[in-house]
């Protein structure tokens, strides 16, 4: 048996959250429902111009990474932070959830800040993302441990993190060393206008070393460049094994072995869309590591998702496990 059964790859950051109206918006130069990359002296004007905020650790694969963790998988995450007070809070969050966090730190004097993402929630529900990477943009392959790599069943990686000058080379190292002992590859792809900037590197690995892919409506249509929602999706099962598509309050598209089903949403008060997508992922990995059918594994992906948008921040605050049982998903 392998030490973990998903590794995480990706953004290391502390998640600002704070509540306002759309007009709030408009005034502060926010596009609304998308995350937008920013400075740290934007950073630092914008935090100014919030009202009361919660700082939670964060981070795209994080939080898919904590949620494995809070549901009992044995997991690890790789992403850099520096040696300053929100490295220490995201460091502390997530060994607290129960995964393993040994990155190296950024240390005290090295350029740049642990990362941060002002997170704008309206009051539909809807996140507006504004994202300083700081030094957890500077993941490189000295970040990477081949041997944690190697032992495990799966590595996930994390599309935000194509934005940095030697993540894809760290990237690359972790999946040679993860596919060399026989390891899976899971691929999120974050954003659509992520997929904008990476579109040829994404295809190129989508094509020849991902086992599964993550995405949602508007990424699957970004990825293939077409508005035929059902083409793209028939396209991404030609070129992947699995796929898992969310598609808000439609729930999932799972597609395995070039079969289409899917994975009904559950109805909730929607009060912070932020880490829908990345606890679905949570849930979807730890059903299959843990021998779930695919439709099976979907389903649970809905319920977590559901779970996250009923309330503020991105981790778990119900019992998973409970909710799946209750849905008589285990």
């Amino acid at each position: 048996m392998k030490k973990y059964q998903v590794v995480g790859i990706g953004n290391a950051m502390v998640d600002v959250l704070t509540r306002a109206e759309d007009g709030f918006l408009a005034e502060a130069g926010i596009e609304k429902g998308i995350m937008q990359l920013i400075d740290m002296e934007r950073a630092v004007a914008l935090y100014g111009q919030i009202g009361p905020a919660r700082e939670i650790s964060g981070g795209s694969a994080a939080n898919t990474i904590a949620g494995i963790a809070q549901l009992g998988g044995r997991t690890a995450y790789v992403g850099k932070v520096k040696d300053d007070q929100l490295g220490a809070i995201f460091a502390h969050d997530l060994r607290a959830q129960g995964a393993d966090y040994v990155t190296g730190l950024a240390p005290k004097d090295a350029d740049g800040e642990t990362g941060r993402c002002i997170v704008v929630v309206t009051p539909d529900g809807e996140r507006s993302m504004n994202t300083y990477l700081g030094v957890t943009e500077f993941l490189e392959p000295s970040d990477i441990d081949p041997n944690m790599m190697a032992d495990a069943e799966w590595i996930y990686l994390e599309g935000y993190r194509f934005d940095g000058p030697d993540s894809h080379a760290a990237f690359a190292k972790a999946i040679n060393a993860c596919k060399g002992r026989g390891g899976k590859v899971a691929l999120t792809l974050s954003d659509p206008f992520c997929v904008e900037r990476h579109r040829d590197a994404f295809r190129m690995m989508i094509r020849e070393d991902v086992d599964l892919l993550f995405c949602n409506r508007a990424e699957m249509l970004s990825m293939y460049q077409t508005d035929d929602f059902d083409a793209a999706l028939k396209q991404a099962g030609e070129e992947v094994e699995l796929v898992a598509c969310t598609d808000s309050e439609h729930g999932a598209h799972i597609i395995s072995g070039r079969v289409r089903r899917h994975a009904p949403a559950v109805a909730t008060q929607i009060v912070d869309a932020t880490g829908a997508g990345d606890l679905f992922a949570g849930a979807f990995l730890w059903g299959l590591v843990n021998g779930y059918d695919a439709e099976t594994c979907g389903r649970m992906g809905c319920v977590a998702a559901s779970e996250i948008i009923s309330h503020i921040g991105a981790r778990p605050e119900a019992d998973l496990k409970a909710l799946f049982a209750k849905h008589q998903l285990i």
